[in-house]
Formats: C-alpha cells, structure tokens, sequence
C-alpha cells in the first residue's frame, strides 16, 4: 500500500493519530510497504520517515510544517525509560538570514506553532520493527513558551548581527539551543563577518531540549492529547 495521502483537516490527521498507540513499527511499515532496519545506527530518520509516509505529510524536503495545508509540523519522539532520548531537531539556523527575521516570521515559529508529537519507544535493546508507538498530542506553546523560545531565537540573531559566532554552542539558550548540523567537517555556511562582509562557518541547527520535549509528555500524562 502507498503512503497516505495528505490529510484534508486537523480532523482527519487527529482521526488517523488515533490509529496509531500501541502499534508495533512493523505494522505501520507494513501498511505503507515499507522494510525497517534491525537498528537505526546507519539509518538515522527511518522513523520520522515511516510515519510521514503512514500520516501522509507532504512536505518532503521544503523547509515548511510538514502538512503544508495545515500548518503542522509532525515530530517523533525516542522514549527511553519514560523520559526523552535526545534533543529534537527543529530546522537549519540560517545565519544569513535571522538577525533581520522576526521569531514570529521565522521558520522556528513556523515549524513550532502547532506540532503533532508522536512518542515512540527507543530503548536500544529492542529491535526497530519490534519498537511500540506511543499516544501522541497536538501541541501549541503557551503564551509564557512561546516568549521563551522568542527570547532563545533573538539571542541567537543578536550573536550573529555582532558577528560574536564563537558564543554560538549547546549552552546557549533555556529550550532552544545551537548545535552543528552537517553531513561532515569539510561543509561550510555563510555568515554575517564584522567587516560588514561574510565569513565561513559551521553550519548549525536549532535543537529544542529534552527539559522543553518533557512538557510534551507531561500533557500527554495528564491528558491533554489527541485521545482526550
């Protein structure tokens, strides 16, 4: 069976997550036609991939939610004992760009604004297939989150308009954070110089924290998810 098609209302997408806690990985490969690797050492993103294809995102590649008629992002998240793997990629940090890209213009609050979180168990002792989906949530920052991330972004854009790009680590910021994002060493990214020119860099990626992601599961915990 092919993957899904995209889904016409919040509705839809909501009736299709329904289907989904409690399902072993293998049967949603299976549904879509898809084969799944024992491990996901050299198969980074087989998981998020898989369920793209079983809810029907149809942004593939464009840096945009990933149903792009309903402005929603779609993020799995690895769950081992209870608690978050690791942190969560959220979209490429376009260095050239962010010092004059307001946060509500930007593609963090894009991609941030409304996310359909999908738990997924990540213990490594369990083989891929075999891996249990959890319930997943709808969620939307608060007002106090949204400010939070707001202020994480201008932090981050203020660093790079005074060309400071040696403060840009994983320390910066309470639930945004910047970290490398390329393939190899040798990848390079353009970035505003103090010269009023450009410079190269590493290129980074916006992460969300694992302290952000446990909110997540704490609406989840109480209630507040796609089942309620």
């Amino acid at each position: 069976m092919p993957a899904n098609p995209p889904p016409e209302s919040i509705e839809q997408l909501l009736s299709r997550a329904r289907e989904l806690p409690g399902r072993m990985l293998s049967e949603l490969a299976e549904d879509v036609g898809r084969k799944l690797p024992t491990h996901t050492r050299s198969h980074k993103g087989i998981v998020g991939q898989l369920l793209e294809e079983w809810l029907g995102a149809d942004a593939g590649s464009k840096d945009e939610p990933d149903f792009l008629a309903l402005g929603v992002e779609l993020k799995t998240l690895p769950i081992t004992g209870g608690k978050p793997k690791e942190s969560t990629f959220v979209c490429t940090l376009r260095l050239n760009e962010i010092s004059e890209t307001s946060f509500r213009d930007s593609l963090v609050w894009r991609k941030l604004r409304q996310v359909l979180w999908v738990p997924v168990q990540a213990d490594k002792e369990v083989p891929v297939p075999a891996r249990v989906v959890g319930l997943p949530v709808l969620f939307s920052p608060t007002e106090e989150e949204r400010a939070t991330l707001q202020n994480d972004y201008e932090r981050v854009g203020a660093i790079i308009a005074e060309s400071r790009l040696d403060e840009l680590d994983a320390r910066l910021g309470t639930w945004l954070q910047v970290r490398p994002k390329a393939a190899h060493g040798g990848v390079r990214a353009k970035a505003p110089s103090a010269e009023g020119g450009y410079e190269w860099t590493t290129p980074r990626g916006f992460y969300l924290r694992t302290q952000f992601t446990e909110r997540v599961l704490a609406r989840i915990r109480t209630g507040h998810a796609v089942l309620s």
